[in-house]
């Protein structure tokens, strides 16, 4: 990339994303869930990106060929004018989503870009990374790309089951029973 653009493209983009906002159900979540959680609060989302992104679409569709491929989502930038592809992961990075973005981003800009569009940007959010394993993985690989991870994401406080509640009901019955008792007795 040129050189200032470059530069922007490091001040837009963070190493790390604060989803405190996205609540999901269980405290083990898989990528669905944290991608749903944090679409329902695509204020906050683009807010937590940062400034100037402008939300395309999620599970946006890209067909090449007979195949069709769906990118977590697709927003586009003001400022940089120009795609950003978003792929989130609920676990820590593994060298092969570095191929698979690499794919996304080059799709979006064969399919989508305009000419006077600057080149599609790749951004990877993950639970963790290695930096080594990043580094290693986009070696020799020219396609403007990053990195993230994210944190904060909170869980749902989980609803007791049936079972819980009659125990409960019962316990309080029986409490009710023991202060009526005691009032009586103190009459």
């Amino acid at each position: 990339m040129p050189a200032l653009q470059s530069k922007l493209v490091q001040e837009v983009l963070k190493e790390n994303y604060d989803f405190g906002f996205a609540t999901v159900k269980h405290e083990i979540y898989d990528e669905q869930e944290l991608e749903e959680a944090l679409s329902r609060s695509v204020t906050e989302l683009l807010l937590g990106l940062g400034t100037g992104f402008a939300f395309i679409g999620r599970q946006k569709e890209l067909i090449a060929g007979d195949t069709t491929r769906k990118i977590d989502w697709l927003f586009y930038h003001i400022r940089l004018r120009c795609y950003v592809v978003c792929e989130l992961k609920a676990k820590a990075f593994e060298p092969e989503y570095a191929g698979k973005l690499n794919f996304y981003v080059n799709a979006v800009d064969d399919l989508l870009k305009a000419d006077d569009d600057n080149p599609t940007i790749g951004l990877l959010i993950c639970s963790d990374m290695n930096k080594a394993d990043v580094q290693w993985s986009f070696r020799g690989i020219s396609t403007p790309m990053g990195v993230a991870t994210y944190n904060n994401v909170r869980i749902k406080d989980m609803l007791p089951t049936q079972e819980q509640l009659k125990e409960r009901m019962e316990l309080l019955q029986k409490e009710m029973r023991e202060t009526k008792r005691l009032m009586k007795a103190n009459k």
